[in-house]
């Protein structure tokens, strides 16, 4: 359907180097998006640019650290000067550290939140300053979790992110639902990626886990392209300030 078409917009990804930030820039790049790629790692980037090219002629890697906020700004100026204009923002970077809540140090905690919703903010805004100026609205996409509606133990500083990315969501949608921006997230469940990893080598846990899903499988980064495109496309035009949760059916079990 061409309301899911994503042929001429310009879509910005952060931790397109691996897991489900690939995932969902493949999605966006097979639905016809112009991806700019971004990543801290060169060569995560140049793996994911291999999956892009298979769908485009011209996607764009951007090697850059989003850890460093006053920098933010400069990565979307970046990428503007390349590609003239950025009509989708999907922040899918994520970093965590798995820990007791009484274990956790400073550093721990500005890590993970500065990727997780410092930067979620500090790029929504940029972009968002850049689409009300062309007065022809976006899309921007953030990545919440289980973690931002349910109780999941050694992961506190990452627990908070997720959950303040469901009010930065709200509270953006609603700011600029006037200048037909729409803000809106997907909830992945228990998905295979390099966070979780040490998860799914555990067979104890890994099976106390699939017990509680109710598809019986983790999933996947592909499992993620429909919401993807859909947040991304005209096809949600009239949604703003929403999660889109999908995780098998555990929140739901």
């Amino acid at each position: 359907m061409r309301i899911f078409d994503l042929q001429g917009k310009v879509a910005l990804v952060t931790g397109a180097g691996r897991g489900l930030g690939r995932g969902m820039a493949t999605a966006l790049a097979e639905a016809d998006a112009d991806v700019v790629a971004v990543s801290r790692s060169a060569d995560q980037l140049e793996e994911t640019m291999t999956l892009l090219r298979r769908h485009g002629d011209n996607p764009q890697a951007v090697p850059w650290d989003l850890g460093d906020p006053h920098r933010l700004d400069d990565l979307v100026e970046k990428v503007e000067e390349q590609k003239g204009r950025v009509d989708v923002l999907l922040h899918a970077a994520g970093v965590q550290v798995r820990k007791p809540a009484l274990e956790v140090t400073v550093d721990d905690w500005e890590t993970v939140q500065g990727i997780h919703l410092r930067a979620a903010f500090f790029l929504s805004r940029a972009v968002a300053r850049r689409m009300i100026e062309r007065n022809d609205g976006g899309k921007i996409i953030l990545v919440a979790s289980l973690t931002s509606q349910i109780g999941v133990p050694n992961v506190a500083p990452y627990a908070a992110g997720k959950s303040g990315i469901l009010g930065l969501v709200r509270t953006l949608a609603v700011e600029w639902a006037p200048h037909s921006i729409q803000v809106n997230a997907v909830g992945p469940g228990y998905f295979r990626t390099t966070i979780t990893e040490e998860i799914f080598a555990d067979p104890e846990r890994r099976s106390t886990l699939l017990a509680r899903i109710p598809a019986g499988r983790p999933g996947e980064p592909e499992d993620l392209a429909g919401a993807t495109v859909f947040l991304a496309s005209p096809a949600s035009d009239y949604m703003t300030g929403q999660v889109i949760n999908v995780d098998g059916g555990w929140l739901a079990g």
